[in-house]
């Protein structure tokens, strides 16, 4: 199985502590909830986190697969990831 990329939802606000425990992925606050995404290699990692939000008594809300553009696109958007002019895809020109 190839990566996947995930966000998960848990409900509250986490702290910098919490957050640790999630090397792997990002977090953002979104509300009063904290939104958790990246790629992770295998379901196993995926087993894994879901394990340590329920081992930490957080309560998830949701969890999603998504593609790579909508994550790039939503870390974008939330200022998570600058993309500079030579990262951004342009049309091929003529030769």
């Amino acid at each position: 199985m190839p990566q996947q990329n995930y966000e998960i939802r848990v409900r509250g606000r986490l702290g910098e502590t919490f957050r640790t425990a999630f090397p792997s992925l990002r977090a953002r606050t979104q509300g009063n909830d904290t939104v958790l995404s990246g790629s992770l290699v295998d379901r196993a990692a995926l087993y894994g986190v879901l394990a340590i939000i329920e081992t930490f008594g957080l309560e998830l809300v949701e969890l999603r697969q998504v593609a790579s553009s909508e994550l790039v696109s939503r870390m974008v958007c939330a200022g998570e990831l600058e993309v500079s002019g030579e990262d951004q895809a342009l049309p091929p020109g003529p030769e």
